[in-house]
């Protein structure tokens, strides 16, 4: 069989379908771009061309992790396709105990963040990071955070086929409100750009890696994925409801919710420690 660009576009107009966030979507379109530039001409595609596929993932040393990812994609398409026999088996990775540490985003870092945010004169994004961290929503869910939500203390999130209600501090609640008035806006959604839409994630990226060099945190920990990590390990080490916090968080597997509460390799060497079990 030929693998053609229609194929692909096939299979995302179905995820689309489906109701995946636009942000996967376009993860599915690169890495399904990067699978059919390998193939040489002739887009020949077959078992043996995914499993090369997959030795060459191996091969240029992607983190297990990255390789199970791009292989989803291609097996997802194969499946849509009616070729689930010619999908490659996933690496085997044993789930880690602790998050590695040059990604974990710190309290004292996302704090440093936010008040870096306010002596740039930037109140959007300091706010944004705000309202991200201490309600543990996604940045694509911040169109969700609006003037009539934010009168209420609570907003309801409908994103990938699921609804959910997620409550606002009274805190923030001030905050947003506050916000919105400064920018005379009576009602929809709080973060918006110049033209009057919810801004993007996108934006939203760009704007904290701005100020995250600004502030002296390490690029690698500075994305907004990260403070739905913050939010997790705080409000766990609150409740130690994981259960709780899978709905918070939106999450269908609780195993998921795990990877999120990972403490980093400092805290698990302090707790090794602390066993004293070196003579």
């Amino acid at each position: 069989m030929i693998l053609t660009k229609q194929m692909i576009e096939d299979y995302l107009r179905r995820l689309a379908e489906d109701e995946r966030g636009e942000a996967t979507i376009d993860k599915y379109r690169r890495d399904l771009t990067r699978f059919y530039d390998f193939l040489p001409d002739g887009k020949l595609l077959d078992k043996a061309a995914v499993l090369r596929w997959k030795e060459h993932l191996v091969a240029r040393k992607y983190a297990s992790s990255s390789v199970n990812v791009m292989l989803a994609s291609v097996n997802g398409m194969l499946t849509h396709a009616g070729l689930a026999a010619w999908r490659a088996k996933f690496l085997k990775r044993q789930r880690s105990a602790f998050r590695e540490e040059r990604r974990d985003l710190a309290r004292g870092e996302y704090m440093k963040l936010v008040e870096t945010a306010r002596r740039e004169n930037n109140e959007r994004i300091g706010l944004a990071m705000e309202t991200i961290c201490s309600t543990g929503i996604r940045v694509s869910e911040l169109a969700f955070v609006t003037v009539e939500a934010a009168r209420a203390g609570r907003a309801e999130i409908m994103l990938k086929g699921k609804c959910r209600r997620i409550l606002f501090p009274s805190a923030l609640v001030k905050k947003l409100l506050r916000y919105a008035a400064s920018r005379k806006t009576a009602r929809g959604p709080i973060f918006t750009g110049k033209n009057g839409k919810p801004v993007s994630r996108h934006r939203i990226w760009a704007e904290m890696k701005k100020i995250g060099a600004k502030a002296g945190v390490a690029a690698s920990k500075v994305f907004p994925h990260n403070l739905r990590h913050l939010f997790a390990k705080a409000f766990y080490a609150l409740e130690r409801d994981l259960s709780k916090l899978a709905d918070l968080l939106g999450h269908s597997s609780i195993e998921t919710t795990r990877i999120y509460i990972a403490t980093d390799g400092c805290e698990h060497r302090r707790q090794l420690d602390r066993m004293r079990l070196v003579m």
